[in-house]
C-alpha cells in the first residue's frame, strides 16, 4: 500500500472538500461514462456516488484499508439506495456530488447525495449503509470511526440502538 503522506499532495488524486458538514468531490464526465449518445449511463451514477461517499471517509480520516486491518474486520455496505433522476450529465460535463452522512443508527449509516452541474441539480440519492464483518453480520461502528466522522452528523450522539 503506498503511503499517501509521503508525496506531493498536488501529485494526489482530489479527494474534494468539505463545506460544513458536507462534503463536495468533483467528477468529469469521461467518454467511458456515456452511452453511445453522449448522455451519462444511469448506472455510472452509482459509481460517482461511491467514489464521493469514500472520499468524504477518507478526507474525515477513516480508510476502507484500516477497517479491514482490524482485529474484527469491518466494511460497509450499501443496504439500500433511492435514486432520482432530475436531468441527464453528458460527456465532458464537470459534476459535483455533495454528500452528508446524516446519522448512525446501530450499524446503519444513513447517507443523503446530490449531483450538479453547476448549480442544476442532476440527481439525489438516500442510501442506507450497513457496517458489517466479513461474514455479513451488523457490526456497531468502531468508537474511533464515529469520533472521526460526529462533527459531520446531524446529530451530536447518533450510535443508539
Amino acid at each position: 500500500m503506498m503511503d499517501d503522506s509521503k508525496i506531493d499532495p498536488k501529485d494526489l488524486p482530489s479527494m474534494g472538500y468539505f463545506n460544513g458538514r458536507q462534503h463536495f468531490y468533483p467528477i468529469r464526465v469521461f467518454y467511458e461514462d456515456t452511452d453511445f449518445s453522449g448522455v451519462v449511463y444511469y448506472a455510472n451514477y452509482l459509481r460517482f456516488l461511491e467514489r464521493a461517499r469514500s472520499s468524504f471517509f477518507r478526507l474525515a480520516g477513516v480508510g476502507h484499508a484500516e477497517l479491514l486491518e482490524r482485529e474484527v474486520p469491518l466494511a460497509f455496505v450499501i443496504r439500500k439506495i433511492n435514486l432520482d433522476y432530475k436531468r441527464s450529465a453528458k460527456i465532458d460535463d464537470v459534476l459535483s456530488v455533495m454528500t452528508s452522512y446524516d446519522s448512525f443508527k446501530g450499524a446503519r449509516l444513513l447517507v443523503t447525495q446530490k449531483i450538479y452541474r453547476g448549480t442544476e441539480l442532476l440527481l439525489t440519492a438516500d442510501s442506507e449503509a450497513a457496517c458489517i464483518d466479513l461474514d455479513g453480520r451488523p457490526k456497531r461502528a468502531p468508537k474511533e470511526m464515529m469520533e472521526k466522522l460526529s462533527p459531520f452528523l446531524l446529530k451530536a450522539n447518533t450510535n443508539e440502538t
